[in-house]
């Protein structure tokens, strides 16, 4: 993986639930450059920050030894865009898991 949209795991039980948290600062370059003159972080970024987490969260009951990838979002809604200085706390529970996937419902909330 070429970048890391989360910062550090607050807490995770396997097979069970991840979380994370994201600080968000001007000096990343895709903030400060999404936009010029209005930073805010991608609602792209955002999704990606809940795909790792959950990603992860699948991915260690296999020791890593798959590949997980997202395959659908089925809702996502946007209140506001985060922005330097604001904190991403993303919380990802494992649903179900199966063969050939996995249903992991995850939210994130800005602080």
């Amino acid at each position: 993986m070429r970048w890391w949209w989360i910062d550090r795991f607050t807490a995770f039980e396997s097979g069970k639930l991840a979380k994370t948290v994201k600080c968000i600062s001007l000096a990343e370059e895709q903030i400060d450059g999404y936009l010029p003159g209005y930073p805010i972080m991608p609602h792209s970024l955002v999704i990606e920050g809940l795909a790792q987490t959950g990603g992860l969260l699948v991915g260690q009951l296999s020791d890593f030894k798959r590949s997980v990838v997202l395959a659908k979002i089925s809702k996502a809604q946007f209140h506001r865009s985060p922005k330097p200085g604001d904190q991403l706390r993303y919380t990802a529970k494992l649903e179900r898991i199966e063969k050939d996937g996995a249903l992991v419902c995850c939210a994130v909330d800005v602080i």
